[in-house]
């Protein structure tokens, strides 16, 4: 049985060695909803029939969902046929020669932490958690310090993100993460995870020294439990294009005397 799985998560990962298919893969995994075949042949700039190939054989090997749907919003007859639209799948492949299992591991630990009455032992956790954060952003703030000094304060904060495995997806006014990186452990263990999560990017945010970064309990489908609002991203965008003072208009009783005279 235990071969049987190995084999199996080595034909997933190797599905990804062709380019043209791990390019669909990263590009459909980026994106915040389905994809058509047209799209994703553009993105990687292929041809429709080929995109649709790969992302097919994708399917097979369980690292993206296919459905069907018509993108016309009509029914009935001359709606057209169903698209096939394409997502990444909740498949996770780990493969490790020799086997380990560190994710066995997580939940031992997991179990241990949410059965102790104790409630100095999830504080050690998040202690834990927050101070090694500190140090990848840290690290992180180290990596990219030239970037960093080119007006890009959280290419720091981003690369510590990108390397832990949350996918952060920054705008102007907050960051979200498309991946939770202990996902597997969020079904039994919801509220440890995301409580050491937050400590966790709570200490990236610090270590990375982007100060006006907030991270916050914010749960959402398909996302990860964590946000980090940027509140004085926010407020440069309001202060960078100040309002133009609106010209005084004489009083309509001066004007008509005025013109009277």
């Amino acid at each position: 049985m235990e071969q049987e799985r190995l084999l199996a998560e080595i034909a997933g990962v190797s599905a990804l060695a062709e380019p043209v298919r791990r390019a669909l893969y990263l590009y459909v995994c980026a994106q915040d909803g389905e994809v058509t075949r047209d799209q994703a042949a553009a993105a990687v700039d292929t041809s429709r029939s080929m995109a649709g190939f790969h992302l097919d054989r994708l399917v097979e090997q369980g690292l993206l969902e296919a459905s069907f749907r018509r993108l016309t919003g009509r029914s009935g007859p001359g709606a057209g046929r169903p698209a096939k639209l394409y997502r990444r799948s909740q498949r996770q492949l780990a493969v490790s020669l020799p086997p380990r299992s560190y994710e066995l591991a997580a939940r031992i630990l997991a179990d241990a932490v949410d059965a102790s009455p104790s409630p100095k032992l999830r504080a050690t956790l998040v202690d834990s958690a927050r101070a090694l954060g500190e140090r990848i952003g840290e690290d992180a703030a180290v990596h990219v310090s030239t970037a960093a000094e080119k007006g890009e304060p959280l290419a720091s904060l981003d690369d510590a993100l990108v390397a832990t495995g949350f996918e952060p997806e920054r705008t102007a006014a907050d960051i979200r993460f498309r991946n939770c990186p202990f996902h597997a452990l969020t079904t039994e263990h919801r509220d440890l995870v995301c409580g050491m999560n937050l400590a966790l990017v709570e200490g990236m945010v610090s270590g990375a020294g982007v100060t006006e970064a907030k991270p916050r309990l914010d749960p959402r489908p398909g996302r990860c439990c964590v946000c980090i609002d940027l509140p004085r991203a926010r407020e440069r965008r309001a202060t960078s294009s100040p309002a133009k003072p609106r010209r005084r208009q004489p009083h309509r009783a001066a004007a008509t005397a005025r013109r009277t005279r």
